[in-house]
């Protein structure tokens, strides 16, 4: 049960200071785009005859959604099926930048979430990036302050957050409160609820102050929220078929996939074994997604924040390429994406072969594929 909320009686000139910061962060931070970290090594020493490549370089994020790169760097899945060939890999704030990474060779392989890998492949005319793959689904929460926020048609009214303007879970707010039947400008945020954007890591002292009444936020930050004491309203994923929507894909920058696929394949091998063995030692797959996360930023999540987050999200390896069209009609929907022309997003044919050696059954693009 969550903890109950903290006292707010700060003066109103600190509240509306507080609310004006977090957003002024926010700009400064979407901007940069977040930054490269350093380079990360493999646990697993590069063994064995080369691929078509001295080198891959694979980039993620430091968030549970990136569980399976997480894990299959840490425990040395992607290196194992490399042999020889080293990876290397490197860890982003944002999906912006990963995706100018694989525009200027810097990564070649990239774990992203839906919104950049639609605006990486529409902005670049479809030359940029190809989805091959998919690794995890689900995470994503609307948690609100519960003295502010009752149920859901209570969130009308409120200030609400979500990490960035366009990115996927502004989409998927936007969507949900269009479908209530709310108004609300895509670029302002203004309407019949009021939609703040604010960068996932100054969020919890967003609402901490009392700047922000609830946020539709991934994992771990809705986790986040709830340790300050909000209170989970809504799963993303009970809006879906299934419970099912992608959160990761796995993109490749073209030029690379059209060099090495041998290489491409070995990363999905490892990322195939990387989500077995999540599934198979989930309390293992916890433990060794935060020993990464340590070893990235420092600072492991609390058990309560982990524990809270991990089983809302799916780790799995089909792209689920019907949701991400679905997606893309969503930010059309909402102005935020301009007739998006998504043919030839996906090349799962390197998926696909990796499936069939392991007697596996084909995943599909949703008519989305390079033909």
């Amino acid at each position: 049960m969550p903890a109950a909320p903290r006292p707010r009686s700060a003066p109103r000139g600190r509240l509306a200071l507080a609310a004006v910061l977090p957003l002024l962060l926010a700009a400064l931070v979407s901007c940069g785009y977040g930054s490269q970290a350093v380079e990360n090594r493999a646990k697993v020493v590069p063994q064995g005859p080369k691929l078509s490549a001295d080198t891959v370089r694979v980039g993620y994020f430091a968030n549970l959604t990136h569980g399976t790169a997480l894990v299959g760097d840490r425990e040395g899945f992607f290196q194992r099926e490399l042999r020889g060939t080293r990876l290397r890999t490197a860890t982003f704030n944002a999906g912006p930048s990963a995706v100018e990474a694989l525009n200027a060779g810097s990564v070649d392989i990239a774990y992203l979430g839906p919104s950049p890998a639609l605006n990486g492949y529409t902005r670049s005319g479809g030359k940029n990036l190809r989805i091959v793959g998919g690794a995890a689904s689900g995470g994503v929460r609307l948690v609100v302050n519960p003295e502010r926020v009752k149920d859901l048609a209570d969130v009308r009214g409120k200030r609400i957050a979500t990490p960035q303007l366009g990115n996927t879970q502004d989409v998927a707010f936007l969507h949900w409160a269009a479908e209530r039947g709310w108004k609300v400008d895509p670029q302002s945020g203004k309407g019949d609820v009021s939609v703040l954007r604010v960068d996932n890591k100054i969020l919890p002292d967003a609402y901490r102050s009392g700047s922000v009444d609830g946020a539709w936020a991934p994992e771990p930050t809705a986790s986040k929220l709830i340790a300050e004491g909000a209170k989970p309203l809504l799963d993303e994923a009970s809006l879906w078929p299934g419970g099912r929507f992608v959160i990761t894909n796995i993109a490749v920058a073209q030029p690379f996939l059209e060099r090495h696929p041998d290489v491409v394949e070995a990363v999905l091998r490892g990322s195939l074994k990387a989500n077995a063995w999540i599934t198979a030692h989930p309390g293992q797959a916890k433990a060794a997604t935060n020993a990464r996360i340590k070893e990235l930023t420092g600072k492991a999540l609390p058990a309560e924040v982990i524990d809270s987050a991990w089983p809302t999200i799916r780790f799995l390896d089909d792209p689920l390429a019907g949701t991400l069209r679905e997606q893309a009609r969503h930010a059309e929907a909402a102005g935020l994406l301009k007739e998006p022309r998504l043919d030839g997003i996906y090349d799962l044919r390197p998926l696909n072969r990796v499936l069939a050696a392991l007697g596996r059954a084909p995943v599909e693009d949703a008519g989305l594929g390079v033909r």
